[in-house]
């Protein structure tokens, strides 16, 4: 407890002062967790200071509601931190803490300030969307290089596509388990650049249907296609200023591709003019009888996106 309370000290998570009027302090518990290596033995022992988010009133300690991490007035003190000169005083939180209603509001304020600052602006339409210039042109731009560096893929070498062709990804059941929390983490960090890049979106979502139990050759997956943006980093959405607004549509079918079951793929895509607005890649529903069903299926998944974007 001594070196957490020393952290909290250090990076000034929190002020020890009077409970302001008409406030209420939020409580807040430790979350305790052991980590293990491969053999089962314990390696680390973690602790996390969470606040307790469910006995948050709207209209008295929230007004919005967002999702994990988020500023907040004021805690009352923790288990085991109580000053005992001052019991009555409550700790007002300068960062951010888990387990609250408002959610990202912290980590979306520290991500739009660094966007801003290197050269992003918001769009005026949706203001949750960053923009770049280049030349004139808009171009979603996503940090390839950094998620490559992160998960130490920096030095591999790359590949034209983004998976192997003609070899569909399996439940592998007798193949050996991988880290649960680092593939996860690299499908979250794809699933993000899919927002710029829907030509991964394909092998990310057929990555992702394994994260409950993942094997070394759906890890391998993932590091061809990390090869893959390594060799192609810069590709990306390109708005240019130039272009009619002719709205058109494109929709296609991989019968009975999912192997484990035997349903097919609707694939689809949606220009105005030369401008990609919208995509999909996704597992249809129920299992086509025929290439025929799968390709209707397809199509009128693309006719309801169509008659979504007119209206």
């Amino acid at each position: 407890m001594q070196e957490e309370l020393l952290q909290f000290k250090i990076q000034k998570v929190w002020t020890l002062v009077d409970l302001p009027y008409g406030k209420k302090a939020i409580s807040t518990k430790w979350v305790y967790r052991n980590k293990k290596d491969k053999r089962g033995i314990v390696v680390r022992n973690k602790a996390r200071l969470v606040a307790l988010g469910y006995k948050q009133e709207e209209g008295i300690d929230y007004d919005e509601v967002f999702a994990p991490v988020a500023r907040i007035e004021a805690i009352s003190q923790p288990p085991g931190f109580m000053d005992l000169e001052f019991p009555e005083k409550v700790n007002k939180v300068e960062k951010a803490l888990y387990g609250l209603h408002q959610a990202p509001r912290a980590w979306y304020e520290t991500l739009s300030t660094y966007l801003l600052d290197n050269g992003f602006y918001k769009g005026q339409i949706d203001k949750t969307l960053f923009i770049k210039r280049v030349n004139g042109d808009i171009l979603l731009d996503k940090y390839v290089g950094e998620i490559l560096k992160k998960f130490g893929f920096s030095s591999i070498r790359t590949a034209r596509t983004p998976m192997e062709t003609n070899k569909a990804l399996t439940k592998d059941k007798d193949g050996e388990d991988v880290d649960i929390h680092l593939y996860r983490t690299i499908i979250g960090s794809l699933m993000y650049l899919t927002s710029s890049r829907p030509d991964i979106m394909f092998s990310v979502c057929a990555c992702s249907r394994f994260q409950v139990q993942p094997k070394v050759s759906h890890l391998n997956a993932l590091k061809r296609l990390s090869r893959y943006l390594k060799g192609r980093p810069k590709l990306g959405l390109w708005y240019p200023k130039d272009s009619p607004f002719i709205l058109e549509a494109f929709s296609d079918s991989d019968y009975a591709g999912a192997s484990l079951e035997r349903k097919s793929t609707t694939g689809g895509c949606q220009f105005l003019g030369s401008r990609l607005i919208s995509w999909q890649c996704k597992k249809q529903t129920v299992v086509a009888n025929s290439t025929t069903e799968a390709e209707y299926i397809a199509a009128s998944h693309c006719f309801g996106q169509v008659l979504w974007i007119q209206n």
